[in-house]
């Protein structure tokens, strides 16, 4: 189901995590839980991943993760405020000390002019610092639209987990 450099990044992930005695916990919208299935699909993830949320509906997002009614009637569902808002709320409803969420246009419609098919916000949020976000367009059907979002998102994971790691023990 996941290819090689899926797997590699979610072995990745798992290593770090355990290397720092971290926990993660997943907001997906456009991918439909496949970072936490890539990182599930790996025996042992159980020490890792504390949970992941599904919510791909603006109702789903408020009511699971305390995103901002107005956040999404002002900015639509994919914008940055929104992602921003699904990690925040997803690390302060659960056990993890990570977070990392994904809103976008998979296509192969619903895209705009504005938010064209491939627009993809990313945000991670971790206990006690502020909230980050990534934009990233990427090329190509449905399929490789996601599943470059889950590589994304997983490579966002383990470079937030070190930085950070390294400015605690600074």
């Amino acid at each position: 189901m996941f290819d090689h450099e899926m797997r590699e990044a979610a072995e990745h992930v798992l290593f770090t995590f355990r290397k720092l005695g971290f926990k993660v916990v997943t907001a997906e919208s456009c991918t439909g839980g496949l970072i936490a299935a890539a990182l599930t699909a790996i025996a042992g993830s159980s020490d890792v991943v504390d949970r992941g949320f599904v919510t791909y509906s603006n109702e789903a997002k408020h009511e699971m993760l305390g995103v901002p009614w107005d956040a999404i009637e002002s900015h639509g569902a994919v914008s940055e405020q929104v992602a921003r808002a699904m990690a925040t709320g997803a690390l302060a409803c659960s056990g993890a000390q990570l977070s990392v969420s994904v809103t976008g246009v998979a296509g192969p419609g619903g895209g705009s002019a504005e938010k064209p098919v491939g627009l993809v916000h990313f945000g991670a949020a971790r206990t006690g610092f502020e909230p980050v976000t990534e934009q990233h367009v990427f090329p190509g059907d449905r399929d490789a639209i996601r599943r470059l979002t889950v590589i994304t998102a997983l490579a966002m994971l383990a470079k937030l987990a070190e930085r950070q790691s390294t400015l605690l023990s600074s």
